[in-house]
């Protein structure tokens, strides 16, 4: 069968105007750049064949995005020169962008496509492949990033940083409140690809201003990755944590990219990854990531590091993790100067990711104990956390032969799921007809009413 011609590639490439053979030097010289050597060799005949419908490969479709969208001035996607689809055959390996611009437009076009989003979402979730770069590499990123052209005339202002930096507090509070699914996360997504994309792409008179926007910008990726993690969603959350990372790194703003390293870190231990788990936890407390953390965010990095430690077995340096967090914790001021991003990490949120890992540990005790302190301790507007730290609460009551508590726990679970579109909490309820399963097979009683409670709640997700 012969391949498909990429008409919107050669539409593109008919734009600017140029030969192809001039594309190609403008496709090396953009290459060097981004040291990309492997692709320094490529001439106008690999022009040739990508317009008749060959498939580029690695990191060429990104370096030819990034040269035409220098050329004509604006964002040029993947999707734009008919690649986007390739691009996304294989969610599960994501790689460290070398034009992080262009797969913040094409991520953000992904996954605001409904069936391109279901190839990715169902794809199998792997981070094993997804070596964090060197320093150096980091630092050659943040270099591209302050030489990149502009790709608009707009120059960005204090208050466009502003701008962004409240659309991100208001969903995440939304978030928070009700889970990753829904009309919020869509509009997120949408947020990140049109208005970020293009001020990304804008004009600045200061390299300061360029590193809040980039920041600002991280954040909200940041906040993409974390919603669909909490959808279920887990390739997909993989891509935007992965893209979320680089762009702090860029923006020079070390503790978010630690901050979300440890949500990359909190995402393969909740999949059965442990070892890479640790590999990322530890790569989130590395170098300034933590270092320059306030305290409230130094607890938070600590305490998922701890979670990964006891879900590998390794039970010691995990209880001297969990003690660190605390102490951490307990140094971070009521009122104090901290991102926006830590405000929901307090006793509660510590009290939970401690129990899972007592729980990993086995200490079952000691996990309802901190179970039940997160549980007391926890505000009013967390109902997505809330519902899951009862669902994990009940499970150790069961495991521990205390099948009436379980219950009475598991039905306030399910009273407070009421509005929640969480994956997570979906999953508890799962594990909770799991956990009733054998109780069922015995008979009814108080476990019956309860199972039917649950089906009706899947049903209904």
């Amino acid at each position: 069968m012969g391949r498909t011609r990429n008409t919107r590639l050669e539409a593109v490439v008919q734009e600017w105007g140029l030969s192809q053979r001039q594309l190609a030097a403008r496709f090396r010289a953009v290459a060097a750049e981004n040291g990309a050597t492997e692709l320094l060799r490529y001439d106008h005949s690999r022009i040739a064949r990508w317009i008749g419908g060959a498939t580029p490969e690695g990191r060429a479709a990104h370096i030819l995005a990034e040269t035409l969208s220098r050329g004509l001035g604006r964002t040029i996607t993947l999707t734009d020169i008919g690649l986007a689809t390739d691009d996304a055959a294989d969610p599960q390996t994501p790689t460290w962008s070398v034009d992080t611009l262009a797969t913040l437009a094409t991520l953000g076009s992904t996954d605001m496509d409904i069936a391109r989003r279901q190839v990715l979402a169902q794809s199998a979730y792997s981070v094993a492949g997804l070596a964090l770069p060197t320093e150096g590499w980091w630092q050659e990123s943040a270099a591209r990033a302050r030489t990149r052209k502009p790709l608009s005339k707009h120059t960005v202002t204090a208050e466009d940083v502003t701008s962004v930096r409240e659309m991100t507090a208001f969903l995440s509070r939304r978030d928070q409140q009700r889970g990753g699914r829904g009309v919020g996360r869509a509009a997120l997504v949408a947020y990140l690809r049109t208005d970020v994309t293009e001020l990304l792409g804008g004009r600045f008179s200061s390299d300061g201003l360029r590193r809040d926007m980039t920041s600002a910008a991280a954040e909200l990726a940041y906040l993409a990755g974390w919603t669909s993690f909490d959808a279920g969603e887990h390739p997909i959350a993989l891509r935007w944590l992965t893209l979320a990372t680089q762009l702090a790194e860029e923006a020079g703003d070390a503790p978010l990219a630690g901050h979300v390293l440890r949500a990359m870190a909190h995402q393969a231990v909740d999949l059965h990854q442990p070892k890479e788990a640790v590999r990322l936890a530890e790569g989130s407390l590395s170098s300034r990531r933590y270092a320059e953390a306030c305290w409230r965010e130094k607890a938070l990095l600590g305490v998922v590091h701890a979670r990964g430690l006891a879900a590998a077995g390794y039970k010691k340096q995990a209880a001297e993790a969990l003690n660190r967090a605390e102490s951490d914790l307990s140094r971070a001021p009521q009122d104090g100067d901290e991102p926006a991003r830590v405000w929901f990490f307090g006793e509660a949120s510590l009290a939970h990711e401690t129990a899972a890992a007592l729980r990993d540990m086995g200490d079952l005790k000691g996990a309802e104990q901190q179970f039940k302190r997160s549980v007391r301790t926890r505000q009013t507007p967390f109902k997505r956390t809330h519902s899951v730290t009862l669902g994990y609460l009940g499970e150790v009551q069961v495991q521990q032969g205390q099948l009436e508590a379980a219950c009475a726990t598991w039905h306030q679970a399910l009273d407070t799921m009421t509005g929640v579109q969480s994956g997570r909490a979906r999953q508890t309820v799962v594990q909770m007809r799991r956990a009733l399963s054998p109780v069922l097979r015995r008979g009814g009683g108080p476990a019956a009413d309860l199972d039917v409670r649950a089906r009706a709640v899947l049903a209904d997700r």
